[in-house]
C-alpha cells in the first residue's frame, strides 16, 4: 500500500461518520438557526419577543425552575441510592441495579401513563392516604406541576444514580479508614471526607439531569395542566398549531444554546465528559 494512502487511512475511516453527522445534524441545525433569523420584520424580532414578553419569559423561567427542582430531587433521592449501590454485596447490588434499570428500560409512555394511575384523585396514593385517615378528599397530584415534577424525577433518577455510583466506586476506601484512624466519627468522616470527594459527581450528575430536563416534552404534555406549558411544548405548539416556524426555530435555538453552554460549563469545571469516558 502506498505511503500516502496509509497516512490517509484514519481520515478515510472517519469520513463516513463525519459525513453522517454533518448531513443529519450539523446541516439541519444550521438551517434551524438561519430560519430563526429569517423574518422580514428583523433578524432579532423573535429573540426580542422571547426575552421581553411576559408570557414567554414565564415559560422560560418555568422550564428552568422545573428542571432545577428535578435535579435537586434527583440528588436527594439518588445520593443514598448510589451510596448503597456502591457498598452493597453482590446480591444487593444486583437487586438495586434491577430496580434502577428495569424502569429505565421501560417505554417512556408506559411509565408516564402509569403515574396517572398512581396519582389521579381515585388513584393508589390518594386511596392509601384516605384509608389511613390523613386526608378526606383528594390531593391534586396530577395534571399540574406536581405531577410533572414526580414524573420527570422518576425518569431522570438513573441519569443521576449511575454516574454518581461510578464516581463513588473510584474512591479509595483507605481514605475513609485514614479519617477514622485519625479520630473522626463515622458521621464526621462521611460529611467531611466522603461527601466532598463525591461532590464533582453530584455536580456533574445534576448538570446532566438539568440539561436533559430542559427539553422534556412527553411528561409535561401528559402529566401537566394548561398552566404548566414548558419550552418544548411551546415549540411544538408553534410548529403544529400556529405554523410560526421562525419563532419555533428561535425558541429551539435558545434551548440549544442553553444546553451547549451548560455542557461546556459542566465539562470545563466539573469534568462532565469524564462521566462517560470522553477523556
Amino acid at each position: 500500500m502506498p505511503a500516502r494512502l496509509r497516512s490517509a487511512g484514519p481520515a478515510i475511516l472517519i469520513l463516513p461518520g463525519f459525513l453522517l453527522v454533518a448531513g443529519l445534524f450539523v446541516w439541519p441545525v444550521a438551517q434551524l438557526v438561519a430560519t430563526s433569523f429569517g423574518d422580514k420584520a428583523g433578524a432579532l424580532v423573535h429573540y426580542s419577543k422571547i426575552f421581553t414578553e411576559t408570557t414567554y419569559l414565564r415559560v422560560v423561567s418555568r422550564t428552568l425552575l422545573l428542571s432545577a427542582q428535578t435535579a435537586l430531587l434527583c440528588v436527594l433521592l439518588g445520593y443514598p441510592l448510589a451510596y448503597q449501590l456502591n457498598r452493597a454485596g453482590r446480591i444487593g447490588k444486583a437487586l438495586i441495579l434491577v430496580c434502577i434499570l428495569i424502569p429505565f428500560w421501560t417505554n417512556l409512555l408506559v411509565r408516564t401513563y402509569g403515574w396517572i394511575i398512581l396519582l389521579n384523585p381515585q388513584g393508589v396514593i390518594n386511596g392509601l392516604l384516605r384509608q389511613v385517615g390523613l386526608i378526606e378528599g383528594s390531593l391534586p397530584l396530577v395534571y399540574n406541576s406536581t405531577g410533572v415534577l414526580v414524573g420527570m424525577t422518576q425518569i431522570m433518577l438513573p441519569y443521576m444514580v449511575l454516574p454518581l455510583a461510578a464516581v463513588m466506586s473510584r474512591l479509595d476506601p483507605a481514605v475513609m479508614r485514614a479519617a477514622r484512624s485519625l479520630g473522626a466519627s463515622p458521621l464526621a468522616a462521611f460529611l467531611k471526607v466522603y461527601v466532598p470527594l463525591t461532590l464533582p459527581g453530584v455536580l456533574g450528575g445534576s448538570l446532566l439531569v438539568f440539561m436533559l430536563s430542559l427539553g422534556f416534552f412527553v411528561v409535561p404534555a401528559i402529566l401537566g395542566g394548561p398552566r404548566d406549558l414548558l419550552l418544548a411544548q411551546l415549540i411544538e405548539f408553534n410548529i403544529n398549531q400556529t405554523l410560526n416556524w421562525p419563532f419555533a426555530a428561535a425558541l429551539s435555538t435558545v434551548l440549544l444554546v442553553a444546553t451547549v453552554t451548560l455542557y461546556w460549563i459542566g465539562d470545563r469545571f466539573f469534568g462532565l465528559g469524564r462521566l462517560w469516558g470522553a477523556r
